[in-house]
């Protein structure tokens, strides 16, 4: 019977807490949380496993305080980096070269030419690495690959994502979101997530057009908190132009996330999926079947044309979400060598896209995307 992989945690903030330990736990068979990298930590917290070993009752877990003594141990196989942008391509560097599995949180590197050589790297070292893009498993996008799949919506012709809200101003434990700094903004923060979904379901763009800006006035002009990028397809038979977008000054009651339009119907879902407020909550396990289950008040919609050629409208009962799926492909990834669902050089593509955004943004101007 394969043992569990035994995997460290660097960073005990909300990534970690929030998004990672919940299901390592929850998934025994398949993982162990073995340590941390905590850096703060003093000796007699360290006893009790830190903060995280703390707040979810597992003392025994080893808690190191530089990147360095992590490393060392030779049991630790899989590493989890958790911590801001800026540290994620010198942890993810050393942790390969010291031959442990990584997953990256998003977003995996502040730039494409950092991304390409962690992917070129973990080659080399036989390691597997991966990137969190756990959106991939959100049930309102779940749903809408379903529809698409079984052809509810014919041949695609518009596409948008969006992530709205209204905030004015930062949230108070957050003001380090708003901080100047490698990978800053929300096109570094919520991009990741809109642009990957994009390529899952189109692939590589053929020219893109973007709107990157700071309206708020908080952190300065390169840390942006409203982005509209334009993906244009010359596909057939229609040409598809895929657009993410997100705005923190949005007034809405119920802010839209998906508007799809297609040549036999159109989608449209409002709301969120639940699994980041359930895992934020603590009151319903990752194990439980309520969880990802989204409420029935915020379905989508699908309108759809009958075969007497009327277009009727039908309620969309979403998908159930399943981060824990991120989880268990990785697990069988490192032990069994199943095909890595969340390959690096997709979430590599994702950086470069956010690269081309900026370079668009800056100078105003549609620019060609070139072959990786």
């Amino acid at each position: 019977m394969t043992q569990p992989i035994k995997t460290g945690v660097i960073g005990v903030g909300s990534s970690a807490v929030t998004f990672h330990v919940p299901f390592l736990l929850a998934l025994p068979k398949l993982f162990e949380v073995y340590s941390v990298l905590e850096r703060k930590a003093t000796d007699d917290q360290k006893k009790s496993g830190g903060t995280i070993g703390a707040k979810f009752n597992i003392p025994a877990i080893r808690v190191a305080n530089n990147i360095e003594e992590f490393l060392a141990d030779p049991e630790l196989q899989l590493v989890i980096i958790t911590t801001p942008n800026e540290t994620h391509y010198p942890f993810a560097k050393a942790a390969i070269q010291a031959k442990k599995h990584v997953l990256l949180e998003k977003p995996i590197t502040p730039t494409y030419a950092e991304a390409k050589e962690l992917d070129s790297l973990a080659k080399s070292q036989g390691v597997v690495l991966s990137a969190f893009q756990n959106r991939r498993w959100d049930s309102d996008f779940l749903t809408l690959k379903k529809l698409i799949s079984e052809g509810k919506l014919g041949d695609l012709v518009e596409f948008e994502s969006r992530f709205d809200r209204f905030r004015p101003s930062p949230r108070t434990t957050a003001f380090w979101r708003e901080a100047p700094g490698p990978g800053a903004g929300h096109t570094f923060d919520l991009g990741p997530h809109l642009i990957d979904q994009v390529l899952q379901l189109f692939g590589r763009p053929n020219r893109l057009t973007a709107s990157i800006q700071n309206l708020r006035g908080f952190g300065g002009p390169e840390v942006d908190d409203t982005f509209l990028i334009h993906f244009y397809y010359d596909t057939k038979p229609y040409p598809v132009r895929a657009t993410v977008a997100a705005s923190s000054l949005s007034v809405k009651k119920s802010q839209l996330r998906f508007s799809v339009r297609g040549s036999k119907g159109s989608y449209e879902k409002r709301g969120l999926d639940p699994q980041e407020d359930q895992l934020k909550a603590r009151k319903v396990s990752v194990l439980d079947a309520q969880f990802g289950r989204e409420d029935e008040s915020i379905a989508g919609t699908l309108d759809f044309v009958t075969e007497n050629g009327t277009v009727e409208s039908t309620t969309v009962a979403s998908e159930k979400g399943s981060y824990q799926s991120l989880f268990e492909n990785l697990a069988n990834a490192i032990t069994s060598g199943t095909d890595l669902q969340v390959k690096f050089e997709q979430s590599a593509a994702v950086i470069h896209m956010i690269e081309l955004a900026v370079l668009s943004s800056k100078e105003g101007r549609t620019v060609e995307v070139p072959a990786p």
